[in-house]
């Protein structure tokens, strides 16, 4: 059962917006690789907001995510893309519902 979740936030710095959607699509790409995350989802909440929501059945794949790839791409492209450091929750998924 889907049970933990992450929700990352963060703001394009002006200008860079492009380069956030690119850096998701690539995201996309490497959760794929992941067994671990069941959904993963890009998001852009207004021109310049983006976010990722993706869920996970055990708290240690979700661990697993946190250090991974898309975790240290992320970090990595931080100042250069974001304006803010990005914002990472943990979440707990209360009701799932799929197709």
């Amino acid at each position: 059962m889907i049970k933990y979740a992450l929700f990352a936030r963060f703001e394009a710095k002006p200008g860079k917006e492009s380069a956030v959607a690119d850096f998701l699509q690539t995201g996309l790409a490497l959760a794929r690789q992941e067994p671990g995350t069941k959904y993963w989802f890009a998001l852009r909440l207004s021109e310049r907001v983006f976010g990722v929501f993706d869920a996970f059945e055990t708290e240690e794949a979700r661990q697993g995510h946190l250090n991974g790839p898309i975790a240290q791409a992320l970090m990595a492209q931080a100042p250069e893309l974001f304006a803010t450091p990005p914002s990472i929750e943990p979440i707990e998924v209360l009701g799932l519902k799929t197709a």
